[in-house]
């Protein structure tokens, strides 16, 4: 991974009800959460926000300091993803990308077995909401 691009995301574990929710990927071959490459005059959690409606129809409050980071490679990029954990006020069915995306709502000990992953596995695994589940 060395000298290879590194592009900066950020993305949400949205918990509701104790559960976390998980998307299916643009192919719709894997399960991940909402993420997206953090944009000029944004910050992270901004960004977390608002991948979190676009991917996921969710609406809700950051819980303070991220959950955690993980990195992963991508089409010859290596993605640095920052986490943040947040608690859903609103969810819809109508969405940005409803039409591209399966929404789920796991446990917290079940989600983290669904995303391939190991950094986004290990978050879901070792975090607060993990151990609250």
């Amino acid at each position: 991974m060395a000298n290879q691009p590194v592009i900066r995301q950020a993305g949400v574990v949205a918990v509701k009800n104790g559960q976390i929710c998980l998307v299916t990927s643009r192919n719709g071959k894997r399960w991940v959460v909402p993420k997206g490459c953090i944009e000029p005059g944004k910050s992270a959690g901004e960004i977390a926000l608002q991948e979190a409606w676009e991917e996921a129809g969710l609406v809700g409050l950051l819980q303070g300091e991220p959950l955690g980071s993980y990195v992963y490679e991508k089409d010859g990029f290596v993605c640095h993803v920052i986490l943040f954990a947040m608690n859903v006020t609103s969810a819809v069915d109508s969405y940005p990308e409803a039409g591209m995306r399966q929404r789920i709502w796991l446990a917290p000990l079940i989600a983290h077995t669904r995303v391939e992953d190991p950094g986004l596995g290990d978050i879901l695994r070792n975090s607060p909401i993990a151990r609250a589940g």
